[in-house]
């Protein structure tokens, strides 16, 4: 069984850290119980603070999800530390920090889930549907961390947005940003209306990238170690999808 986490004792600190190094592999977490049982029975064992270091393109969302949710309950303070890229799947485990952090040169991408889908015409529009609750599910993650609107969220991961270190930051989806002297607090956002309102051509679209086709050259740039990561087949779909609305 192939991995994709690792535990490891720091001897300075004498704490426990948590490595994601590459795609959160769906291969090795679903269809079978063993890898899930495996990584919250290695969690378990961890007592105190928790540091999270965080360096993946993304990869199942499912698999994010419960990891999300074993990070969140775990007792100890969890301090997530994006030092390479938190994309997809991977900015979902993000959020999962009671702080979280990132170097001044990493980057963050959120976007829309995708999945494959075969059938009629039907079939399609079950698809539809079911992607619209995950995308529902991810916001929701998003909202609890970066206190910003749905409506805006949701256009942000629409667009397939890039956050450098400040923007993430300004936008709420990290507290901090690692190495720096002074962190100073984001100023407190004002209220935004229900209703999207058109977007201005100001910074955002300057930090959007919506060509689908220039993400996997990007990501295998990035990382040597990433791959490309599949869609979940649609006959999957529904049953995970029950893991996410809890």
């Amino acid at each position: 069984m192939k991995k994709f986490w690792n535990f490891i004792q720091n001897e300075d600190t004498s704490e426990t850290e948590l490595l994601f190094n590459g795609p959160i592999s769906e291969d090795t977490w679903w269809g079978d119980e063993v890898t899930p049982a495996l990584f919250r029975d290695e969690l378990s064992k961890v007592s105190g603070n928790l540091t999270v270091w965080l360096n993946s393109p993304g990869g199942d969302v499912f698999a994010a999800s419960q990891i999300y949710s074993m990070l969140k309950n775990h007792k100890g303070k969890v301090t997530v530390k994006i030092d390479g890229i938190a994309a997809s799947a991977a900015s979902v485990v993000a959020m999962a920090g009671d702080e979280t952090l990132i170097a001044p040169t990493a980057l963050m991408m959120i976007h829309d889930p995708s999945t494959c889908a075969m059938g009629n015409k039907a079939d399609m529009e079950k698809a539809i549907i079911l992607l619209d609750e995950v995308k529902e599910s991810i916001i929701n993650a998003y909202e609890t961390k970066s206190h910003l609107s749905r409506n805006k969220i949701a256009k942000l991961m629409s667009d397939e947005t890039w956050l450098n270190a400040k923007k993430a930051h300004e936008m709420g989806f990290v507290d901090g940003i690692l190495f720096a002297d002074n962190k100073k607090s984001v100023p407190e956002k004002e209220n935004e209306p229900d209703e999207e309102e058109p977007e201005k051509e100001d910074s955002l679209t300057a930090m959007t990238y919506s060509k689908s086709k220039n993400l996997s050259a990007f990501l295998s740039k990035v990382s040597a170690s990433a791959e490309s990561v599949t869609g979940t087949p649609i006959d999957q779909l529904e049953k995970r999808l029950a893991l996410l609305k809890y």
